[in-house]
């Protein structure tokens, strides 16, 4: 029951502005009793409520929207559940999107994964650094239409574990969003850690006034993973985040000698085209379990690039192409 409290307190702190050490019968930041209801009584946050301070906008908000009035389109790749290639997807779709011949597009990858960034490794760039200069941070250059920023740059060891509380990784990625110096670009893909907890509450309400297209949501075809990609979609309706659509990971494997074909991760309940169907959301594509695209990441090297006529390349592509045909500008 305490875990049921607590996930419906959750829930509510994403829609009423409550905050997360408030009281269980809280009104709300925005409500004209904040601070000043008998449910306020004890409350550390009564003060800061009844001045109406709580309710005051983050004035980074502003610094946030003109320091990215330049990016056309952020898109986030979310999933509740870790380890179901999230960081591959976002890594290759950045890739993709600038290595389309008739486009090249300007491309960012932000990567928001505070305590396990793999950005840098997945884009062969683990031994670059940023520079600072009186403009803010330079990212770093994958390639002349590719800009990087993740903290894996920021560590004087790529094995040092991050060990942050929320705060102080919310802090973070205000910066990463007020400081890095992004020229012109056509997408910003942010690559999240899973589940929907501080980072997300923070990139979304720093995003407010921004071009979010919307967010890839990433599963694999097992129960155990839908159970909480669910959740994330849910996240998404709630955080009135548009669902561009949702990508099935790992799902299945084609052997390379006989050509037969294996449901490693076997979709018991439906895997996520069934869920699809729930959520009325589109299914961008079905990325299989491929020896190729793991040594891919592995090497920092664009997929579809080395390996233009495999099947994983038709399914980044597909999956680009859904983002270029609901762009915003």
């Amino acid at each position: 029951m305490e875990n049921e409290s607590n996930q419906i307190q959750h829930e509510k702190n994403l829609t009423e502005d409550v905050p997360e050490n408030a009281n269980e019968c809280c009104p709300g930041t925005k409500s004209g009793e904040a601070g000043k209801s008998s449910a306020c009584a004890g409350c550390p946050n009564q003060k800061v409520c009844s001045s109406g301070k709580a309710n005051q906008e983050d004035p980074a908000l502003d610094i946030i929207a003109k320091k990215l009035s330049n990016v056309k389109n952020i898109v986030l790749v979310l999933s509740g559940k870790g380890g179901v290639g999230k960081s591959t997807v976002s890594s290759q779709l950045a890739m993709t999107l600038a290595h389309i011949e008739d486009q090249k597009y300007e491309v960012g990858l932000l990567d928001i994964d505070i305590c396990g960034p793999s950005i840098p490794r997945m884009l062969g760039l683990e031994e670059e650094e940023v520079h600072q200069s009186n403009d803010g941070w330079t990212p770093v250059y994958y390639d002349n239409n590719l800009a990087v920023m993740s903290i894996g740059f920021l560590l004087s060891n790529k094995n040092d574990a991050v060990i942050w509380r929320g705060p102080r990784k919310n802090g973070l990625i205000k910066q990463f969003l007020t400081d890095v110096v992004w020229d012109n670009l056509d997408y910003l893909i942010i690559d999240t850690p899973p589940g929907t907890s501080d980072e997300h509450l923070s990139i979304i309400q720093y995003l407010a006034k921004t071009n979010i297209q919307g967010a890839v949501v990433v599963t694999t075809p097992q129960e155990i993973s839908l159970l909480d990609v669910r959740k994330e979609l849910n996240f998404c309706v709630k955080t009135k985040i548009p669902i561009l659509g949702v990508v099935e990971n790992m799902s299945g494997f084609t052997c390379p000698n006989c050509k037969c074909q294996y449901e490693i991760f076997k979709p018991n309940t439906g895997g996520a085209s069934k869920m699809c169907e729930e959520f009325q959301v589109d299914l961008l594509a079905n990325v299989p379990i491929d020896p190729e695209l793991l040594q891919a990441s592995d090497r920092g090297k664009c997929y579809v690039k080395d390996f233009p006529d495999k099947i994983t390349s038709q399914c980044f592509l597909e999956i680009a192409n859904t983002i270029t045909s609901k762009s915003k500008k």
